[in-house]
């Protein structure tokens, strides 16, 4: 089911970026067969936490797949993927750049045999520029992309975020990228090559960071956890633990006044727009946190739920595992393995009407799919297949 069924795609990547995009492709509705090296397949299988001997990092990226293994350095295993390019519609690897061509797999030698291929690679720095051969890894990215220096405390040393956001970023864009190339194959006939950057993707994500250093002509720094250019959009500590306030603009700031019962900062000639508030937000960040101290968390999300002011409790995982909004929007779905057994993971976040995307199966086991994939696209007999497995082909 979903939007993209009828669509083969065939998965040659490993640990993040590149599994993250298939992933969504597979919950999209695309039929996706992932190729690991035989005997240990994908590095994050031996990634943990593990139950029953199961990576969860692996089985959190790769349902909605199917596993067959290949060895792409040999004749034979090359020449089984060129025929299995023949028969897919997307391609998708993350090896570092120069790696596909040296086996004689890269865009321009596969296109010859499907010429309406979409071969999407993934990679650090992408493959072209000074840096284009660099290995990367998403602490390399952030780095270099200028997240880490803008993340963290005021005054702080750069922090790295917490999910590996120059991974998923990339991710998101190479499956953008597929489901671009794919529409524009659906009006011409015609393939191309997706060429994503993490870097590049860290890059496009710096928000209003580079149009605040255009403007200022200075390099942005850490805020902590306030933003650099609205106020207040914080946490504020209540009578227990903190709470997220986020007043977007002055006419929500006019209702968070009235409902704190502190009408005269309304016109107050320092509070009356963002860019005063800005301007004065050493006074009046003061006067809001006493306010906030008052009262409970609860208290206050009751109080501003009711008055439409946004706000939120700053939940910790087990709570957003078991948050009633998460819960009702399927967004933590549970997953029966056939090895690992019983285990929760995030849904599918892109709702669509008519036909929804869906989790319909586990991480695969390595090379579980090999006999179905191989007997019904290449038409090898089990003989066969098995004679490919004792000459560590497969």
């Amino acid at each position: 089911m979903g939007p993209l069924k009828g669509i083969r795609v065939l998965d040659l990547t490993r640990v993040l970026a590149g599994p993250y995009c298939t992933m969504i492709l597979g919950d999209l509705g695309a039929e996706v067969i992932k190729v690991e090296m035989p005997g240990s397949g994908d590095d994050s299988r031996q990634f943990g936490p593990y139950q029953k001997g199961e990576s969860a990092y692996f089985m959190s990226l790769n349902r909605n797949k199917q596993s067959v293994t290949l060895n792409l350095k040999s004749d034979k295993g090359k020449e089984m993927l060129r025929e299995l390019v023949k028969q897919v519609d997307v391609l998708v690897e993350n090896f570092k750049p120069g790696t596909m061509k040296r086996l004689g797999l890269d865009y321009d030698s596969l296109k010859e045999i499907n010429p309406g291929l979409i071969y999407a690679a993934s990679t650090g720095f992408g493959q072209t520029g000074p840096y284009s051969e660099r290995p990367a890894y998403d602490g390399v990215v952030q780095a270099m992309g200028g997240i880490m220096s803008i993340t963290g405390q005021r005054g702080g040393k750069p922090t790295r975020v917490g999910p590996s956001i120059g991974d998923i970023s990339a991710g998101m864009y190479t499956a953008i990228g597929v489901l671009s190339a794919l529409y524009h194959r659906q009006q011409t006939g015609q393939g191309q090559m997706v060429d994503i950057a993490m870097l590049d993707c860290q890059v496009s994500m710096l928000e209003n960071a580079i149009a605040r250093y255009a403007v200022t002509h200075e390099s942005p720094q850490p805020e902590g956890n306030r933003h650099p250019s609205i106020v207040p959009f914080e946490p504020f500590e209540t009578a227990d633990y903190p709470l997220m306030i986020a007043i977007g603009n002055d006419k929500i700031w006019t209702k968070f006044c009235k409902t704190v019962g502190r009408e005269d900062l309304i016109n107050d000639e320092r509070f009356k727009t963002n860019p005063l508030r800005l301007q004065h937000y050493d006074i009046i960040r003061p006067i809001i946190a006493d306010i906030i101290k008052q009262k409970t968390n609860k208290e206050w999300q009751d109080i501003f739920n009711q008055a439409d002011v946004p706000n939120g409790p700053i939940n910790t995982i087990d709570r957003v595992v078991h948050d009633e909004q998460v819960k009702a929007r399927n967004m933590i779905v549970e997953v029966e393995h056939p090895v690992a057994g019983h285990l929760i993971m995030p849904g599918v976040p892109v709702k669509l009407s008519e036909t929804p995307g869906e989790i319909h199966s586990p991480a695969p086991v390595l090379g579980a799919d090999n006999e179905k994939i191989y007997s019904s696209m290449l038409n090898l007999s089990p003989e066969e297949i098995a004679q490919l497995k004792e000459d560590n082909i497969i």
